[in-house]
């Protein structure tokens, strides 16, 4: 299956690419790491990412999907992706259905975790993240200063998770990706998830309901 996980910041959409790729035996590609990992590299590529990544500017469209085009040829996608982070508006999920009909393939399924915004603010509100690897973490469960149990990055609050610029991010990202969202509605292909509740149920959900239509559909 080839799957898009699309939801607002704060909706766990890098958690749950992960576990739900972990259960399907899928790979997880989230753009955020790609482009990390393209700056790692050190290329002429990745140089272009960094410089938009420093200004705190979202990578153009063009350049996001060079990144992403050029990880779903490796060998270890061929039995299937969960997407995270990427197509987030229509011009780029465009090109990413182009790119997999030129190898005979096609997005299956698109999840919407669907959050309330009160839940939203309070999640990213009341974050942290690695400086490293940007995983974040719940107050309740870490503290600034801490030391992210992925790559050992020390954990912080970032400038721009205050409750009113949290807002301005929320605003920005259902303005730009509510025409995607119908985009795949139309086409049939939307599933839409309560994001709300453990991330145990979350993953069962999506699981549950991908294992459902795929079931249906055969």
């Amino acid at each position: 299956m080839y799957i898009v996980l699309l939801g607002a910041p704060g909706a766990g959409k890098g958690t749950q690419a992960a576990n739900v790729a972990r259960e399907l035996g899928l790979t997880a590609i989230a753009s955020g790491d790609l482009f990390r990992q393209a700056v790692e590299r050190g290329d002429k590529l990745g140089l272009k990412v960094k410089d938009y990544l420093e200004k705190g500017a979202l990578v153009p469209d063009e350049i996001t999907a060079q990144v992403v085009l050029e990880r779903i040829s490796s060998p270890d996608c061929r039995g299937g992706i969960v997407f995270d982070g990427f197509p987030r508006n229509l011009k780029q999920a465009g090109v990413l259905e182009e790119a997999l009909k030129r190898q005979n393939k096609k997005i299956d399924w698109v999840v919407y975790i669907k959050v309330s915004e009160k839940e939203l603010v309070k999640r990213l509100s009341g974050r942290l993240v690695c400086r490293q690897c940007q995983t974040p973490y719940g107050r309740e469960t870490a503290h600034t200063g801490d030391k992210c149990h992925r790559c050992g990055g020390e954990l912080y609050q970032r400038p721009d998770d205050n409750i009113e610029t949290v807002k301005e991010r929320l605003k920005i990202y259902f303005n730009e990706t509510a025409p995607l969202i119908e985009h795949y509605r139309k086409s049939g292909k939307l599933l839409e998830v309560d994001g709300e509740g453990s991330v145990d149920k979350v993953t069962h959900r999506i699981t549950g309901d991908l294992q459902e239509r795929e079931h249906i559909t055969a």
